[in-house]
């Protein structure tokens, strides 16, 4: 996590007149040193005359079954930073009854006894009507260790989606069995290292387009702990002339990997000649895979602490350029490096490119990188009202429609890595409340956290959060992970109106769709949806894409751009159903 009083003054100066170039092969030939990008033009003013609201989330996860609790090192003292970073959330329906599941990542203690001995990760089925049982024992995930994220893809496109879990010493592949269990193929297919790494972040994506899903992971640092200070031996050991655990300044950076799918449940490491495994100085958290230039390519952002964050431009031809501080995704508005932690990529507004809501470290601000179209992003967070609050580490960050007025919101889990600032007066306190921002159009959202609820209100210290209908009424539950804790799961009680769910099957592609996207026509609105893998903080959401349709009790049609292939349109029907739309099965739109 980097300070306000540790950045990097020259880096920081130099980055201020670099330019943001269009992508391509244009993009570092054309430097010139002038920007070739025109900020985009504002709204004339926020909507006043829009009526209030009404949001009510509460925490419903005891009732639920959601029981669980995290073990992540000590609760009131963490010597290392390993202690401060996990878990993640990954909601995905693993036995196909139409229900959405809950898995939850968890750590252990330092010597891995006391609570660390048990605390596995926790698999729940939903039973229906909220309701969840647990049932690690029977799935093959019980392992205890120092968890850190997941994502789910069905790799082998054998209609059962499997899970990839990262972790601090060897991360795992599970392949889906069927029946409820799930199987260790990490050696066989490819994925196992002999060495010790620190991986974060993953994400599946099929990068090259041939109907497999390859898989991306991000490393944070090189953890070893007999070379680790105590804290406060050093600068970098300090907050606020509290001792505290080091890094992960004065540590050294882990590696990304990008994984490429060979078929036949088999995987090669594809780092270094495509580009991904070149040294960046990042520390490594969530990576979300989006087509950024409507290319046809997915490309790669990945949120770094400490670093600037980077984004990974595919060029089509199995290689990745880095281009986070040409495009303007790098820094903040200022040229500043942060601390980059969870990341939520969706059109906020519906203009036909998809952007950037990037968390950050306290006495910051998140970033909210508004595409321009032409390849340069720029950080609208203070014109788009997401400034206020700047006391509040982030990291789980979801964009979801809460009211389903057909305009995605913003929800930011939070919570302090030092459990020491609770004995320092004025300052930030360990354990947060949640921030929720209403999208009231035009760019701009207005900051509700105060009245949306006591499961916004509540404080926590909160890592990984993900969105997904677990109870098929059309309003999407958030799960979120808490340190030392149980989870919450957070449902809106408030008024809603009419919605679409939508799940997309490959057939060409691959079967999950990830990296399709849905655009519904509903009145004079179009509304976009892409399906992702790994997003939020180190976490997955539902993969079905949720949309309001406000006062329409009726959508025209459904027009789905598949990976790699054409674009086909589904006849409208009905709101407040969920659809299930299959590559082939709609009409072929003329390019």
């Amino acid at each position: 996590m980097i300070f306000p009083a540790m950045r990097d003054s020259a880096i920081a100066a130099f980055l201020c007149v670099v330019p943001m170039l269009a992508w391509g092969p244009a993009l570092i030939e054309g430097f010139q040193g002038q920007s070739t990008a025109t900020r985009p033009a504002k709204a004339a003013s926020i909507q006043t005359k829009l009526a209030p609201i009404q949001v009510d989330f509460r925490d419903v996860a005891e009732k639920a079954g959601l029981t669980a609790i995290n073990v992540t090192g000590g609760s009131d003292h963490k010597k290392y930073i390993l202690e401060s970073t996990d878990a993640g959330v990954a909601i995905f329906d693993f036995d196909n009854d139409g229900l959405m599941d809950v898995f939850l990542v968890n750590g252990t203690t330092l010597d891995g006894k006391g609570p660390g001995e048990k605390s596995t990760s926790h698999l729940y089925r939903n039973l229906g009507n909220l309701r969840f049982e647990d049932v690690t024992a029977k799935s093959g995930l019980g392992r205890t260790g120092w968890g850190q994220g997941a994502c789910v893809g069905d790799y082998d496109n054998d209609g059962l989606r499997d899970l990839f879990v990262t972790y601090y010493g060897h991360s795992v592949l599970y392949h889906n069995e069927g029946g409820g269990v799930f199987r260790d193929v990490t050696k066989e297919a490819g994925l196992s290292s002999d060495a010790v790494r620190w991986d974060t972040g993953c994400s599946f994506v099929d990068y090259d387009l041939d109907g497999k899903l390859d898989l991306v992971v991000t490393g944070y640092l090189d953890f070893d702990r007999t070379r680790i200070p105590e804290p406060g031996a050093k600068s970098t050991c300090q907050w606020k002339g509290v001792p505290v655990f080091c890094g992960p300044r004065g540590l050294p950076p882990g590696r990304n990997f990008l994984f490429h799918n060979k078929g036949d449940g088999k995987f090669e490491d594809v780092s270094a000649p495509s580009g991904i495994g070149q040294p960046t100085g990042c520390y490594g958290f969530t990576v979300v895979a989006s087509d950024f230039d409507n290319d046809g390519y997915p490309d790669l952002y990945v949120a770094c602490d400490a670093r600037p964050s980077l984004l990974y431009h595919n060029r089509k031809n199995g290689t990745f350029e880095e281009i986070g501080i040409l495009s303007g995704t790098a820094l903040n508005e200022d040229g500043e490096e942060q601390a980059g932690m969870g990341v939520a990529v969706a059109d906020y507004d519906e203009d036909g490119y998809f952007d950037i809501l990037k968390t950050n470290f306290s006495e910051d601000t998140p970033n909210l990188y508004h595409n321009s179209k032409d390849g340069s992003f720029f950080d609208e967070v203070y014109a788009a009202g997401l400034g206020v609050r700047n006391q509040f580490l982030g990291w789980g960050a979801l964009f979801l429609d809460v009211d389903h007025d057909g305009r995605k919101d913003i929800l930011l889990v939070n919570g302090h890595v030092f459990p020491e600032v609770d004995r320092m007066s004025g300052g930030p306190k360990y354990r947060q409340q949640r921030l929720l921002f209403w999208n009231v159009g035009g760019g701009k959202f207005k900051d509700l956290s105060d009245s949306a609820g006591p499961g916004i209100k509540a404080a926590w210290s909160s890592r990984g959060a993900a969105a997904g209908d677990l109870d098929n009424d059309g309003s999407l539950e958030v799960v979120i992970n808490n340190l030392g804790n149980r989870p919450s799961l957070l449902k809106n009680f408030g008024t809603k109106k009419n919605w679409l769910l939508v799940q997309l099957r490959g057939v060409q592609c691959n079967r999950d769709a990830v990296g399709a996207r849905a655009y519904v026509f509903v009145g004079a609105r179009k509304l976009s949806g892409e399906v992702q893998s790994g997003a939020s903080f180190l976490s997955q959401n539902d993969s079905r894409l949720h949309f309001g349709l406000a006062e329409e009790a009726s959508y025209s049609r459904i027009e789905v751009k598949w990976p790699g292939g054409e674009t086909e349109t589904f006849p409208g029907g009905a709101a407040n159903k969920i659809v299930l739309l299959e590559q082939g099965k709609g009409s072929l739109k003329a390019r």
